[in-house]
């Protein structure tokens, strides 16, 4: 059986118009936690009160919304007469999608079979290097306000994103623009724990990442942001997102013509080593 679901140009097409659901698990977690709490003749904001969580945390976690933190399991069992269900429930968990744009859902599909993984930003830090106070501050400054409960779901899926990077047979590539990094957030100490992190996560082998310094003028991407993969099976497809909308690419033509730019913009930017230093330098300036 292939690790490719995206095998064919033909089921590739299928694949990607069937848009993933959270998680199969913390939906089911959630119905446990439903069930128990009403045997128990309680209310959500009962419940609440007694795990010492806000009823729409309870709420999110009951729908299968977000990943439930261990303090509300652990105070969870002991509202529920302690039967062990919430806790043998929770060792199944996973994150799934939750937390993710709609539009986003199929990249990180993707990204999960993914042999490479290149990335050009011209608007903020890649969320793959994003520090958790970075990814915070960029949240916090959406229009409409997020909510508080959602603020923490979005920030988590952010940050468990970044588990891709621990595969070390995968190639990432890395190129942001020098005036993404120098955009200030926060106080000196977020900077610095932001330039700490890109440092940290660039910082295997099997990524690289580079830095259009702010003198480099035009250059072969000024088309905005770009996502690109290739599959094992050497399936490539990429990725731009605007404005409250994502657009995934899977036209040979089209993507090949995205791989030339990225490899020119390659060409463009400082080297690792000098992106490196420009980015200590930086930090030091904090």
């Amino acid at each position: 059986m292939t690790n490719d679901p995206f095998h064919g140009d033909e089921s590739a097409d299928d694949e990607l118009e069937r848009e993933p659901g959270p998680s199969d698990s913390l939906k089911t977690f959630g119905a446990v936690v439903q069930a128990l709490r009403e045997h128990h003749g309680m209310s959500r904001a009962e419940f609440a009160e007694r795990v010492r969580f806000s009823k729409h945390t309870v709420e999110s976690v009951e729908l299968g919304r977000r990943m439930p933190e261990e303090d509300l399991i652990e105070r969870g069992e002991q509202a529920t007469g302690n039967t062990g269900a919430l806790r043998r429930a929770a060792r199944h968990l996973t994150r799934g999608d939750a937390g993710l744009a709609a539009w986003f859902r199929q990249w990180a599909r993707l990204e999960k079979l993914a042999v490479s993984l290149y990335t050009y930003e011209c608007r903020l830090m890649p969320g793959l290097l994003q520090s958790e106070g970075y990814a915070r501050a960029v949240f916090e400054s959406t229009v409409p306000i997020v909510l508080d409960e959602r603020l923490e779901d979005l920030v988590a899926a952010r940050i468990d994103r970044q588990k891709l990077l621990q595969r070390p047979t995968v190639s990432f590539s890395f190129i942001v623009e020098e005036h993404v990094l120098r955009r200030p957030f926060g106080d000196s100490n977020q900077m610095r724990g932001m330039l700490d992190r890109v440092l940290e996560l660039s910082s295997p082998r099997n990524v690289t990442l580079q830095v259009i310094p702010s003198t480099a003028g035009l250059h072969a991407c000024m088309d905005g942001p770009l996502r690109l993969l290739e599959t094992p099976k050497r399936r490539r497809y990429a990725y731009a997102e605007g404005q409250q909308t994502g657009r995934l690419i899977s036209d040979a033509k089209e993507v090949s013509l995205l791989y030339q730019r990225y490899d020119t913009l390659r060409s463009q930017a400082l080297t690792p080593m000098d992106s490196r230093g420009l980015i200590e330098r930086l930090r030091g300036e904090q």
